[in-house]
């Protein structure tokens, strides 16, 4: 996931292919893929004026510049 301000960020198509999945607050939001499942972009709690964008579901875009960081997921919040 790469982190984009919502001012950058820009859905081009496949709306309409998405669900949205909420929990807790219902102020996070996770989209899924209603087909296939796999998760493209979400909307945190704490950062909601960012996406969290999931750049290998992007068209002929180059992942391999990005810094990897490894992250515990049990740990996050």
């Amino acid at each position: 996931m790469v982190k984009v301000h919502e001012n950058r960020f820009k859905l081009l198509s496949g709306e309409d292919s998405l669900t949205e999945y909420r929990f807790h607050t219902m102020t996070a939001r996770h989209f899924f893929c209603k087909t296939c499942g796999i998760y493209p972009f979400h909307r945190k709690r704490v950062t909601a004026d960012y996406f969290g964008i999931n750049v290998f579901c992007l068209d002929g875009f180059d992942p391999s510049g990005i810094p990897v960081r490894p992250t515990i997921g049990a740990a996050m919040q």
